[in-house]
């Protein structure tokens, strides 16, 4: 039999490319995140804060989906309402989803909502998060809780809670296959909290890339978007975030040290002629270093040796 040809259709093709093309419109987050603070490793963590590789890209499929989770979002909150439940899902200051923030502005996230008259506790106001999952993650959610199924969701409660001075949270999840519904309350762990903001500033702080959690090919490692840099040697991006002379600033601002002025978004992205990498960013042994070249050399880790700032002198 012969087989038939595979029909696509160009229609679908465009809607695929026109959702990466706009997710490529979008700024990329420039601080440590609330939502991924929870990750058991600091260097990705690290690499996340100072760009240092190109972020992760989605299929437009995928993309869809998470677009899928936020839409979610907006219908749990209203059945929440038609519950009698009150929620407030913006900052009535400032119109805007609510946002806590820490450490000088390198530290961010943003509430689904703050919620009063929980029918389990009418008097107590409680954060919300509103969660989806598939069927899978939604039966380990039921059978362990959020503590043991969902760690990092727990540790962005936390923060938040500790954040906007709030006691308990309510954890919304619902099953995208069968729109199950499962509520949970969480209590505040203050130092869960302080254990969290502290390791988001030690990586605020770190100029040297924190260690591996694991080796190459460990579950923790080989399907992380850091990978190809962490362990496999490839180049870190060459921007100000990657830059020597750059040191984190007030309100979420960047310094240049050698040229002793602010960086804005752009200039950090851009880089300048005398961009040196952090040294934990190379893939090799520092051997020599020239002040008045502005030239660092490292032994890499094939054997060869390799000047960081030689293009700009050869120039």
């Amino acid at each position: 039999m012969v087989a038939l040809p595979e029909i696509t259709s160009p229609t679908l093709d465009a809607i695929e490319a026109a959702v990466v093309a706009a997710e490529a419109l979008n700024p990329r987050r420039g601080y440590i995140g609330a939502s991924s603070i929870g990750n058991p490793c600091e260097r990705h963590l690290f690499y996340q804060f100072r760009m240092a590789h190109e972020p992760e890209r989605f299929p437009g499929r995928i993309l869809r989906l998470f677009d899928t989770g936020h839409a979610e979002e907006v219908r749990m909150i209203a059945w929440l309402r038609m519950a009698g439940v009150d929620v407030q899902d913006v900052d009535p200051e400032t119109g805007d989803q609510w946002e806590v923030e820490a450490l000088e502005g390198h530290f961010k996230g943003h509430l689904d909502g703050i919620i009063t008259g929980l029918l389990e506790a009418p008097k107590t106001p409680h954060l919300l998060e509103c969660k989806t999952h598939n069927a899978k993650s939604f039966a380990q959610l039921k059978k362990h809780g959020v503590a043991v199924a969902k760690p990092e969701h727990v540790a962005q409660m936390q923060v938040y809670m500790h954040l906007k001075s709030l006691t308990r949270a309510v954890y919304l999840a619902k099953n995208k296959d069968t729109d199950e519904l499962y509520l949970e309350r969480v209590h505040n762990d203050q130092a869960h909290a302080l254990q969290l903001l502290a390791k988001a500033e030690r990586i605020r702080d770190a100029n040297d890339a924190p260690e591996r959690i694991g080796d190459a090919d460990s579950f923790a490692c080989k399907f992380c978007d850091s990978h190809p840099l962490c362990h496999g040697g490839a180049p870190a991006l060459r921007h100000c975030r990657t830059c020597m002379h750059s040191a984190w600033d007030k309100d979420g601002c960047w310094h240049c040290l050698r040229h002793d002025r602010e960086l804005t978004v752009e200039d950090q992205r851009a880089g300048c002629p005398n961009h040196l990498y952090l040294p934990s960013l190379v893939n090799g042994e520092q051997i020599d270093a020239d002040e008045k070249a502005e030239t660092v050399t490292y032994r890499m880790a094939d054997g060869r040796e390799w000047v960081d700032g030689q293009e700009r002198t050869a120039a």
